[in-house]
């Protein structure tokens, strides 16, 4: 069992804003860091996985839908070439095979035993599938229908994926969302959260952002870096924008989950 776990989300290939919040004191300190998902998918994708390989044992990489992407990728498979962004074949170009192999071997979901939450599931969509959308205001019968095959003793569910923080009750269970450190929704900076003594609390790590536009923009070989830093490290999108978007992929119009 551990005592505090500092959750971390949706890297999306940015150095900058992960060494920022792996800076942090709490961060520093926190027995587990696990980061719930898409590390690689961004401009700076194997300087992101070869830092968060120098935690060792202290990191619990859990996988998201674009590293399963990536990989998917890198073999080959033409749905996945097909449907790729151009940054998602061009991250995936850089990577060597070891990268791909922890890609592809990685985990989803993940329990942990923390101190004060019991068993703790982490995801990064939701636990039965890595792309699946809820949000804070998703109705309760897509949350039961996400979550009815979890373990009674699971109280607490830690996911990523929509890179917009928060923490709710669903029917007694404990929510978190983290938020995205490259890829933020609503402000710019790493955000990411906090397991300890009983209690979550939601961080955001302040960035200096035309440094870390710079800093992306100088480590990156993509075409596009530039455009790509600037859309993404200034949080262009607000968190209003990503809700109104992502909305009807979380059941609210009638689509069915996923099977």
């Amino acid at each position: 069992m551990v005592a505090t776990v500092a959750v971390l989300s949706d890297v999306h290939g940015v150095l900058p804003v992960l060494d920022a919040v792996l800076a942090e004191p709490d961060v520093r300190t926190a027995d587990l860091v696990v980061v719930t998902g898409d590390h690689a998918a961004g401009p700076q994708p194997t300087a992101v996985l070869d830092r968060l390989l120098e935690l060792g044992d202290r990191a619990l990489l859990v996988r998201g839908n674009a590293d399963r992407e990536l990989a998917a990728i890198a073999r080959g498979e033409a749905d996945a070439v097909r449907e790729a962004y151009p940054i998602d074949t061009w991250a995936t170009d850089q990577l060597t095979d070891e990268h791909v192999r922890l890609l592809a071997g990685l985990p989803h979901p993940v329990t942990v035993d923390v101190d004060g939450f019991g068993p703790v599931m982490f995801c990064h969509g939701t636990p039965r599938d890595d792309e699946e959308v809820v949000l804070v205001d998703t109705r309760l019968q897509r949350w039961a229908e996400a979550f009815a095959d979890l373990p009674e003793e699971v109280r607490t569910v830690v996911c990523g994926h929509t890179h917009m923080p928060f923490v709710r009750l669903v029917d007694r269970r404990l929510v978190v969302n983290p938020g995205s450190i490259g890829m933020p929704y609503g402000r710019p900076g790493g955000a990411w959260a906090l397991l300890r003594g009983r209690q979550v609390s939601l961080r955001h790590t302040v960035v200096d952002v035309p440094a870390a536009i710079e800093a992306v923009v100088a480590g990156s070989a993509y075409p596009d870096v530039r455009a790509w830093a600037q859309d993404y490290l200034t949080a262009s999108a607000s968190d209003a924008e990503a809700l109104t978007t992502f909305g009807p992929r979380d059941g609210r119009d009638g689509t069915p989950p996923p099977t």
